[in-house]
């Protein structure tokens, strides 16, 4: 009997005839690198990324002019030269274009300029040339051209890619001076935009492949889509394009594209990634402050046009003084800027003249960063900024919080200690708690970079790598080409939309947001962390552990930024004395000469330039600078003291034999707050009578005398102290002993320093009648390896510490017998070096403090020519103390002097200016001849690393007949 179920409306078929339609899903992944470029590139996407091309003299038409040697000529003056006909060649371009009635079809014309370096189309676009992730070679030709069939412009090329000019490739190897670049291409081309969609959105349908876990919906969604796209293009069917764009919408939602910038406005309200467009331009590293004044030009004017062209775009940038260079060079480009700036899309950042570093600079040149950066933006565009921007700086100093709060910002951002080499930093968001007590609150993007390509694994990082998800899951996503400028591209903002459509619908990715700022990400974390209740604190400095050598690499720079700040603030000090004893107009504070001159030393304490970690270039223009504030302050200390004291003149050894001979009165001006003594020199030979009578101690060739200055109080000027029984029972009188060949001593009532064998054996602190060196123990300079494991102007690895070679003092002697300043002179010969060491012990204390020890001064002269050796000064102490304490600015900062934890191992370098204390039964208080070296402390040692300059001892400034500054 049959049996009758009834008819099915299903189309599922009762029998199966086929093999079945499993894959093999890594091989699917590894086809997806076939469809643009590489072997394939005849036939596949990139074959029809174009649709003309046109290079031929009728319609492109080039003539050149080169600019000389190296020099950075503007574009006035470029537009004076004449231009001569060229076919491909350099510098400077004029173009005219052609373009074909029939062209006027299409949606886009551009030209296509290639030079393999960079280039600006002015003032318009920035070009970066080449094949890296970088590139951008197209100029969008105007609507209105187009329409004309005609269009010119001027191009300026630059001889120098992205990342400088290295001679072998390697990006921190010095510039190639040789170095030619070809013109790869200049065409006028029809690019195929639905061809270059359906690129971008392959592009992210790849990353969602590679980024996402293997087993989730969306990731395996996004294979299958992009595999049935290489199924269905063919190049022979153009039609097939706007099929395979269809396929896309499956994961981007239908219609997605259509929605432009409004794509943001759906999906999730909370955002966890936010967006925004940087270009980290470093104002001096591979190449010189001249060329980044036209990087600056290039990347501001690419975000520009980017912004007309995506609404959502919104771009932020620091460092005032490339803001002023704009303004300078590019007046109609600053314009269009800050047209920017005031529509609220083109966002100062960072309130400081420079990214400058925050280690070496002094306190108030950390103040004067931020009063020169929050002036300048708050004179141009009438706002000042909100957050403090220091991404790339070698570690902050735990003074930086109060003084970001100090300069009307509460927010920071960084990322660099992403880098360290050995500790993990365990924050993303938190408050950063100065030494003071003073709190800012910090964000280190998880995506750890600032210039992040605005991938799929960008954004996804964003939330993975978040250290602090139980108290804030929003990250900051700064995206774009950076270091050498550039910033974001259109392909970034392109992922970025198809990553938000995804988002509006899938949930397996973090979604992100645009339009928005810095400042507003800061505030939405402000409040959802209620204040920064919920967060966790960091106090103290943020230490990166990591190019620790930046703290010696080019002894000169830090001496000229040490002096330079110095002498700053002694012509501030005496020029405003000077403006109110001549109040009535006779004499006007030189404000804007102080102010140019703080420029420059705020400009060379940017964190590739003052650290070291330049190329040789960089120093040229960096000592050009600083003897431009040396020459200016001088000048400007003369002319006030010159109102205060109308009959004084200088005291150098060039003052005439006429001044010194009849009477005069020898005075200084002690521009600290301290009072003091101190021992200065004075030129014998030209002397007359009454001021040889205040000399206790010459010379042996009689040439020079040494005389005590006395500033009683602080802020004040100070006299000889004139020969008397009274002063002879308040000095130290020094002493000097000597066998005649291998042992010598310095000695006074207070300490005593012994060398013997050619090593300093004894340190005793006479008061105390304590000896400081351990038993078995000597001190004096010590060379290591220098070879650490690749960034060579950078880095001083831990590894360095195992190699110590102790050097002898030879052919040492006496050159001061005392009273007043006993002197021994020695020499060191290392390879092809010689070291020379004078050794001084005065008869007065350091302070005027009750119990002030007297110092030992080290004055060298280093002739260096070894390679990748450190030369150091040790001294080991027989003093117990977990810790160190450095000064720092407005404070101090400690390192440990034990090895318990791998975060004490870490901490083997610290910038030292002045102070060392290790506090135990003593208090050792060395003064070091480099104004800004680098310490370690290993047990109880103390070392400080000389620069490989020569580095005289600063003078004493003092003047005949007037107040000179004593520093």
């Amino acid at each position: 009997m049959a049996c009758n179920h009834g008819s099915s409306s299903s189309s599922y078929p009762e029998l199966n005839y086929g093999a079945g339609a499993k894959w093999i899903k890594n091989l699917t992944k590894d086809r997806l690198g076939n469809f643009n470029g590489g072997h394939y590139s005849d036939i596949n996407l990139g074959s029809v990324l174009f649709t003309h091309r046109i290079d031929n003299t009728e319609h492109v038409q080039l003539k050149v002019w080169s600019a000389p040697g190296l020099t950075k000529p503007t574009f006035e003056e470029a537009m004076q030269q004449k231009f001569k006909t060229a076919k491909k060649t350099n510098h400077w371009w004029k173009v005219s274009v052609v373009i074909p009635k029939y062209w006027r079809q299409y949606e886009r014309v551009q030209f296509e300029f290639d030079p393999g370096c960079e280039a600006m189309i002015f003032t318009t676009d920035g070009i970066t040339g080449g094949y890296g992730g970088d590139r951008r070679v197209e100029y969008i030709i105007p609507k209105e051209a187009v329409e004309s069939g005609s269009h010119e412009f001027v191009i300026e090329s630059s001889c120098n890619g992205m990342f400088g000019v290295p001679w072998n490739g390697d990006t921190i190897q010095p510039p190639d001076m040789n170095r030619y670049f070809s013109l790869a291409s200049a065409d006028l081309v029809v690019p195929n935009m639905e061809a270059w969609g359906l690129l971008w959105d392959f592009q992210t349908l790849r990353e969602l492949v590679d980024t996402l876990p293997g087993n989730t919906p969306l990731q395996n969604k996004a294979l299958v889509t992009a595999n049935e796209i290489m199924n269905v293009f063919s190049k022979a069917d153009t039609a097939s394009i706007g099929r395979c764009r269809k396929l896309a919408e499956e994961v981007f939602g239908e219609g997605w594209e259509k929605k432009g910038s409004g794509v943001y406005e759906e999906g999730p309200k909370k955002s966890n990634i936010w967006g925004i467009g940087h270009c980290h331009i470093d104002t001096a590293w591979l190449w010189p402050y001249r060329v980044t004044q036209q990087k600056v030009a290039r990347s501001w004017s690419t975000q520009v046009d980017l912004m007309e062209r995506y609404p959502e775009h919104r771009f932020a940038c620091s460092s005032a003084q490339q803001y002023k260079w704009l303004e300078e060079l590019y007046p109609p480009l600053f314009d269009r800027v800050k047209e920017k700036v005031l529509d609220g899309r083109f966002h100062p950042i960072g309130g400081s003249w420079v990214e400058n570093d925050s280690n070496m600079p002094s306190g108030e040149a950390l103040v004067r960063q931020f009063l020169f950066g929050q002036r300048f933006f708050e004179t141009r565009f009438g706002q000042r900024c909100e957050t403090s921007w220091l991404p790339d700086s070698f570690g902050l100093t735990g003074a930086l919080p109060q003084l970001i709060r100090g300069a009307g910002m509460k927010y920071f951002f960084t990322q660099k200690l992403s880098w360290n080499n050995i500790n993990v930093f365990p924050h993303t968001t938190f408050n950063w708690v100065g030494i003071d007590g003073t709190q800012v609150l910090c964000h280190m993007t998880p995506v750890d970079t600032y210039t992040a390509q605005a991938t799929v694994g960008d954004v996804n990082r964003g939330l993975t790598n978040h250290k602090n998800l139980e108290s804030s899951d929003t990250s900051l996503l700064v995206f774009g080409n950076g270091d050498g400028g550039g910033g974001p591209l259109a392909k970034m903002l392109e992922n970025l939309r198809r990553m938000r459509a995804v988002t509006n619908t899938h949930r397996e990715l973090p979604p992100v947001n645009m339009g928005r700022s810095v400042d507003e990400f800061f505030k939405v974390v402000e409040t959802d962390s209620k204040e920064g209740k919920v967060l966790p604190n960091w106090h103290g400095e943020l230490y990166l552990e990591f190019h620790r050598g930046t703290y010696t690499s080019h002894g000169s720079i830090k001496k000229g930024n040490r002096h330079s700040e110095i002498l700053l603030r002694d012509v501030e000090h005496v020029a405003t004395l000077a403006s109110i004893y001549k109040h009535s107009g006779q004499y006007v504070y030189p404000r804007a000469k102080i102010d140019e001159s703080w420029e420059k030393v705020l400009l060379n304490q940017f964190h590739d330039v003052l650290p070291g970690s330049a190329i040789g270039m960089v120093y040229d223009d960096a000592e050009v600078l600083y003897a431009e504030v040396k020459k200016d302050g001088e000048d400007l200390l003369e002319e006030a003291f010159s109102v205060l004291f109308p009959d004084s003149v200088p005291l150098t050894a060039s003052t005439r034999s006429k001044t010194l001979a009849g009477p005069c009165k020898i005075v200084a001006y002690n521009t600290t707050f301290f009072p003091r003594w101190d021992i200065i020199k004075i030129p014998l030979s030209r002397a007359g009578s009454a001021l040889k009578a205040q000399i206790l101690q010459a010379s042996d060739d009689g040439r020079e005398g040494y005389a005590i200055m006395q500033c009683a109080n602080g802020a004040g000027y100070g006299e000889l102290k004139h020969p008397s029984n009274a002063l002879r029972a308040q000095l130290k009188p020094v002493s000097v002993y000597t066998n005649g060949s291998d042992h010598f001593v310095l000695r006074n009532a207070s300490v005593q320093l012994t060398i013997s064998k050619g090593r300093i054996s004894s340190l005793v602190d006479v008061k105390l009648n304590r000896e400081l060196i351990p038993e078995g123990e000597t001190g004096g300079l010590v060379i290591f390896q220098d070879r650490p494991n690749y960034w060579d102007a950078w880095d001083v690895e831990i590894h360095h510490l195992e190699t110590v070679q102790p050097l002898a003092f030879s052919n040492i002697s006496v050159v001061s017998q005392g009273p007043l300043r006993g002197s021994v002179r020695a020499e060191v010969k290392y390879g092809q070096s010689t070291i020379t060491v004078t050794i001084s012990l005065d008869a007065v204390p350091a302070t005027m403090k009750d119990n002030s020890r007297s110092l030992f001064n080290f004055d060298a002269v280093v002739d260096w020519h070894q390679r990748h050796e450190f030369l150091k000064f040790e001294l080991p102490l027989n003093i117990h103390s977990d810790n160190a304490t450095y000064e720092t600015q407005f404070g101090f900062v400690q390192r440990p002097t034990h090895k318990n934890t791998t975060w004490d191992i870490a901490k083997y370098a610290v910038t030292k200016s002045v102070l060392l204390l290790l506090a135990g039964p003593f208090m050792a208080d060395p003064n070091s001849l480099n104004p800004n070296t680098v310490s370690r402390v290993k047990a109880m040692f103390f070392a400080f690393p000389y620069c490989v300059q020569q580095l005289p001892p600063m003078p004493n400034k003092t003047k005949v007949g007037s107040m000179g500054p004593i520093s």
